[in-house]
């Protein structure tokens, strides 16, 4: 028989005609993947917005209000053989950690992404400050897993690797060369991203064209600029494939990152990715990556080394040796398994 294991999120899922959706492809494939070894219960937050990706894990609970939330979270703690995975802290998660601590549990945090860097990002100098009470008082009451060992900031726990790559992924990708820049960028559209200020950054130059994929269903964004394109969020992984296929550079904009997934995307199509200095810590011994500096005249410059060596480049980056989901699936069960 499996255990049970709750899966507490502050990402929002929309409940439409009995199935539930969100728009982070992690909350619906690792739950998925995790039901596999534990009966998995899914709590998140209510949303009447459209969502990409359809959750397939039948107990699945949303909440409009933090109340009815931490009310289903006292009644999982009499579970008595059950696991409590946090995903990321926030002020949602981060009551829920406190209300499973006073009633006798330890939950298991799981840090996919900086919270000091998200949080500075989004309310300025204030913002790290608020996130460490969160995090300090989250840390002493919980078990760590993390995406990168920085993100730990210097507390115990362990490391793990994720991935949304398979077969699929990680077939012979299409030959493409560099005549025009033809940049993509897979991702939301939230000031930590980084994407309105790439946009400015290219605004009017007839040589680089930019592709978004990420806009939300049902939200139109007109930018009046010829040179960029702007495509819902994809949940057909084939279509998704296919915008990398048919862009020559991978651009990730971001102010802080934790473990993009988009860049393990780019990397196993074989497309150069180009980051900021911002999130330099994202290369790892990964091929295939660029820095530039946060101006045109580096962002050109970086452009043009590319294309100059965009055949060189490919054949450096066949030697990545990228995870899978599986692998990741794997070792977050084994070390959810090992917590007590």
């Amino acid at each position: 028989m499996k255990k049970k294991l709750f899966i507490f999120s502050n990402e929002s899922i929309l409940s439409h005609e009995g199935k539930f959706f969100c728009d982070n492809i992690d909350l619906k494939t690792t739950p998925e993947g995790l039901n596999k070894k534990f009966e998995i219960n899914l709590f998140g937050r209510k949303t009447k917005k459209n969502r990409s990706h359809e959750i397939k894990i039948k107990k699945t609970k949303i909440f409009s209000n933090i109340f009815s939330y931490i009310s289903s979270v006292i009644k999982s703690t009499k579970q008595e053989d059950a696991k409590y995975l946090i995903i990321s802290i926030s002020p949602y998660t981060f009551i829920v950690s406190i209300f499973l601590r006073i009633f006798g549990k330890k939950p298991i945090v799981y840090l996919r992404s900086d919270g000091f860097g998200e949080y500075k990002s989004i309310l300025g100098k204030i913002g790290p400050a608020i996130y460490y009470i969160m995090f300090s008082i989250t840390c002493s009451i919980s078990n760590l897993i993390s995406c990168r060992d920085y993100i730990l900031r210097g507390k115990k726990g362990k490391i793990i690797n994720p991935s949304q790559l398979d077969s699929t992924w990680l077939r012979q990708p299409k030959n493409t060369e560099v005549r025009n820049f033809k940049l993509l960028y897979v991702g939301r559209f939230k000031v930590e991203k980084g994407i309105f200020s790439l946009i400015d950054l290219i605004k009017n130059k007839k040589d680089i064209s930019l592709t978004i994929v990420g806009a939300e269903k049902g939200v139109s964004l007109n930018l009046n600029q010829s040179n960029v394109k702007i495509f819902q969020q994809q949940s057909n992984k084939l279509k998704l494939i296919k915008y990398y296929d048919d862009n020559n550079i991978f651009i990730l904009p971001s102010f802080t990152e934790g473990h993009p997934m988009v860049l393990l995307e780019a990397l196993a199509r074989r497309r150069p990715v180009i980051i900021f200095e911002d999130i330099r810590h994202v290369i790892g011994d990964k091929k295939g990556i660029f820095v530039s500096k946060r101006n045109f005249v580096n962002l050109l410059g970086t452009l043009n080394h590319i294309k100059k060596n965009y055949k060189k480049i490919q054949n450096e980056m066949r030697k990545n040796k990228l995870p899978t989901n599986k692998e990741f699936i794997d070792k977050f069960g084994k070390l959810i398994d090992d917590y007590n």
